[in-house]
């Protein structure tokens, strides 16, 4: 039962919740090491002083766009493509497809690079940077950016892989380059022995190679012939089909997170208008929203495999009741910890401060929005689950519809001088609508 073969006759035929199980616990948990890369560079570079913890702040959105756009947007709609034509037994197909994968994550991540490098400070300067914090945020990027080719690639061969049904591979090699990567950007970052101090250049360089190694081993793995698919290039050339089998999921998909950073954005300009100590109280209980992320986001990506070989298979059956158990999973999960936070905030909340109005906000958000996790859940899981489908548009509506309500109702909020109550209960009542609309 370990072969290829025998893998993908699990996905269409097993026991739901078991096979989903087990794809999605290693997702997790190298999602979660992921989080905790950020936790530790945040530190790395608090150590540095003020100065470059505001210029790490500007840049931090858009570092993880391009995480979000690479690997779960386009790396959906590579993932769906894979596993539908694996569903529908076509191997060979599946091999062309990753091999346009690829060709999709080099253009993208060139583009990217290209975007970055050009207009970066710009993109800054709109974020409110200024002065030295600028000019530290613009120096940072140039570093972090020149290496978005990489994430591109990584996340891309990542997502061939998982659409194979493949997932400890992929975890594995995510989980050893995040610890790469925290190493190296303490030591090159702070200093270490006879190693200087490089500042933040030096998180970005650690971040540079460990993504790199992780795209020789994924490349290595696929063309060894040891996963389902192979990557081979004699004689390949570019097919507009097996391109648009590719965007029409992955592109659209896109769209979803750069909606989120800026949901983000408008709701942390709003509340920044309410004082210093709200924006603060916010942002304890926003960390925990990106701690919500890798697990909902570790259940959907293992739901795409299971819905896209379903659906390529003919059995649409199976992928509704694929989707709607990952979608259970992930908001029951939510439901626990948003429970736990809306009883006692201060489990949270006092990790971060012992200022006591910053408290006082901060457990009114945890409060109002905790109850409003499971729908935020199940939204984002169904998410990647319609991916596996092919069929993203109603879940990018879904978060069109969280961004306008954010934005009218808040400049609404605005207007009429209201209070942080009253905009945590719009994140609450934003959150409740994704999850409904999506579903």
């Amino acid at each position: 039962m370990n072969s290829p073969a025998a893998a993908s006759q699990l996905l269409l035929h097993g026991p739901i919740l078991r096979t989903l199980t087990r794809l999605a616990v290693p997702n997790v948990l190298a999602m979660v090491l992921t989080v905790l890369v950020g936790v530790a560079e945040t530190y790395y570079v608090g150590r540095l002083g003020t100065t470059p913890l505001a210029a790490m702040a500007l840049v931090f959105p858009l570092a993880m766009l391009t995480q979000m756009m690479s690997a779960g947007a386009m790396g959906g709609g590579v993932s769906s493509a894979v596993s539908r034509a694996l569903g529908a037994g076509q191997v060979e197909r599946a091999a062309s497809l990753a091999r346009h994968a690829v060709a999709i994550g080099l253009a993208a991540g060139l583009v990217y690079t290209a975007v970055f490098l050009l207009l970066g400070p710009t993109f800054y300067r709109w974020l409110g940077g200024r002065g030295d914090v600028l000019q530290q945020a613009s120096t940072y990027s140039v570093v972090l950016f020149s290496g978005a080719l990489m994430v591109w690639l990584s996340n891309t061969l990542a997502s061939v892989l998982r659409g194979t049904g493949n997932m400890r591979v992929p975890s594995l090699t995510i989980v050893l380059a995040a610890v790469l990567q925290m190493a190296l950007g303490g030591v090159l970052s702070l200093g270490a022995g006879p190693i200087p101090s490089f500042g933040m250049v030096g998180v970005a360089v650690g971040h540079l190679v460990a993504t790199t190694a992780m795209v020789l081993v994924l490349g290595w793995f696929l063309a060894s012939g040891r996963a389902r698919v192979q990557l081979r290039w004699a004689g390949w050339r570019l097919e507009k089909a097996l391109l648009a089998d590719i965007l029409r999921v992955g592109a659209l998909s896109c769209l979803s997170p750069v909606m989120s950073v800026l949901t983000v954005l408008i709701f942390t300009g709003l509340v920044a208008h309410a004082g210093v100590q709200p924006l603060a109280g916010y942002a304890i209980g926003q960390r925990l929203e990106f701690l919500l992320v890798p697990i909902a986001f570790g259940i959907g990506v293992a739901s795409v495999p299971m819905v896209g070989m379903a659906i390529g298979a003919g059995d649409v059956a199976r992928a509704r009741r694929v989707a709607w158990t990952a979608g259970a999973v992930s908001a029951l999960n939510l439901a626990l910890i948003g429970a736990t936070v809306a009883l006692w905030p201060d489990l949270w909340a006092r990790l971060f401060t012992a200022d006591e109005e910053v408290l006082g906000h901060a457990r009114q958000y945890l409060r109002t929005v905790g109850p409003a996790f499971p729908l935020f859940g199940l939204g984002l899981t169904l998410y990647f689950a319609s991916q596996g489908a092919g069929r993203v548009l109603g879940p990018v509506l879904a978060a069109l519809l969280r961004l306008v309500l954010v934005a009218g109702i808040g400049a609404w909020l605005a207007g009429q001088g209201a209070t942080p109550a009253a905009y945590f209960a719009l994140v609450a009542g934003a959150m409740v609508a994704y999850g409904l609309a999506t579903a």
